[in-house]
């Protein structure tokens, strides 16, 4: 991506969204902008979210660029809206951050010692939990600061972590496996039943072990299932090219099957 020779400094471009954004909202500014509430906005921003993980995906830096700003103007629309309400400012929200970054990185801005990324992460843990402490937010149950509104894959993964660091875990990798073979055994006879709420309840203890095994392997069981996605995708693309390539309208399983395999061989 070609750098802009002259650069406007962050600040001076920050100030001028925030500027542009209480134009948009005033009384002479842009009548859909004027209209969104916080709840309006909320799709809005995992939209914007997923497209920057979408450019990050396919390394197209000039595309994450756009997408991050895309992505950057949604706070400053929420925090313009807060403002106007009198709650808080945007200054208030970055003084925040910058705040607790200090705070947070005391290995840094201080003289604590963290040589490990894991040493890193108990002392954030510690250091949060104590803040929390002291606002008078301390969570009483272990799981409650998980968000119940981000995907649940996502979600079932950072349960599985939490719990797991109290020792609440299988032993290895082995025994999730056999708990997977468990569960699909219970699925089957859910399906022997022909019970929906059943079938529901044993697909969703299925899904859950699978994260708890992509967490035991390293493995993002979210970012796993987006890659499985996009090579989907791809190889369904190629069976429709190669469909279209015949002149085939109405193909059978069997065609595309063997279409499909073509594409197998062409990652």
């Amino acid at each position: 991506m070609q750098q802009n020779p002259s650069p406007s400094p962050p600040g001076e471009e920050f100030d001028r969204l925030v500027h542009i954004m209480s134009l948009l909202r005033g009384p002479n500014g842009c009548p859909w902008d004027r209209k969104q509430t916080f709840q309006s906005l909320k799709p809005y921003l995992l939209e914007e979210a997923y497209e920057v993980l979408d450019s990050i995906d396919a390394e197209d830096w000039n595309a994450l660029s756009e997408e991050l700003g895309d992505l950057i103007l949604q706070p400053i629309f929420l925090a313009q809206m807060a403002s106007e309400d009198g709650f808080f400012s945007i200054a208030d929200s970055l003084r925040a951050l910058n705040d607790k970054l200090v705070r947070r990185h005391p290995h840094v801005f201080g003289d604590a010692k963290a040589d490990t990324p894991d040493e890193v992460k108990q002392r954030w843990e510690l250091i949060k939990k104590e803040e929390k402490r002291q606002q008078g937010r301390e969570q009483t149950q272990l799981l409650d600061g998980i968000s119940r509104s981000q995907p649940a894959l996502a979600e079932a993964q950072q349960i599985g972590s939490k719990v797991a660091g109290v020792g609440f875990d299988w032993p290895d990798v082995e025994s999730i496996l056999a708990k997977l073979d468990e569960e699909l055994n219970e699925l089957q006879q859910a399906r022997r039943k022909a019970s929906h709420e059943e079938i529901e309840q044993e697909l969703g203890d299925l899904l859950f072990v699978i994260t708890n095994l992509a967490r035991r392997l390293n493995v993002d069981s979210e970012q796993a299932l987006r890659g499985a996605n996009r090579k989907f995708r791809k190889r369904f693309a190629h069976v429709e090219r190669r469909l279209a390539e015949q002149g085939i309208q109405a193909a059978t399983l069997g065609q595309m099957e063997a279409m499909w395999q073509e594409a197998k061989q062409n990652p």
